[in-house]
C-alpha cells in the first residue's frame, strides 16, 4: 500500500493536535497548562491600546487624576477578587477546560479519519484483488 501525501499530512496533524492537547491540558506539567492560559489571555489584549495625545490644560489633568485613582482601585478591586477565587478553588479554570474539550474533538476527529481512510484503503486493495484473480 502506497503512503500519500495525505497519509502523512493526517498522520503529522494528528500527531501535533495530540501533543499541543497534551501541552494545553497540563497533563505532563501543569505549569503548560497556566502558560496557556496567560498567552491566550495577552493575544486576546494585544490590539487593544491605543494612545493620542492632547495638549494638558485643567480638565484634562483633573481627568488624569481622576483616571489614576480609578486604576488604583481597579487594581485593589482586581487583586482582591483574585484572593478570593484562589481561596475559593486552586486549580478549575473553566477557559483551560473549554480549550482542552476543543482539543480533544479535533484528535478524535482526526483519528476517526485516518481510521476511515486505512478501512476505505483496505477495502480498495480487496476488491483490487479479487477483480485481478477472477
Amino acid at each position: 500500500m502506497k503512503v500519500s501525501r495525505y497519509h502523512k499530512f493526517l498522520r503529522t496533524s494528528m500527531v501535533v493536535i495530540a501533543l499541543l492537547l497534551i501541552f494545553d491540558s497540563g497533563i505532563l506539567f501543569p505549569v503548560t497548562k497556566h502558560f496557556s492560559n496567560i498567552t491566550t489571555q495577552y493575544v486576546a489584549s494585544v490590539g487593544s491600546s491605543v494612545n493620542a495625545t492632547v495638549p494638558p490644560n485643567e480638565y484634562n489633568t483633573f481627568t488624569a487624576e481622576i483616571a489614576e485613582q480609578q486604576r488604583l482601585l481597579d487594581a485593589r478591586e482586581a487583586s482582591l477578587a483574585e484572593r478570593e477565587i484562589e481561596a475559593r478553588s486552586f486549580n478549575e479554570d473553566a477557559s483551560g477546560e473549554s480549550s482542552t474539550f476543543i482539543l480533544s474533538i479535533i484528535l478524535f476527529i482526526l483519528t476517526s479519519l485516518i481510521i476511515f481512510n486505512y478501512i476505505m484503503d483496505f477495502a480498495r486493495m480487496r476488491r483490487l484483488q479479487y477483480e485481478s484473480m477472477a
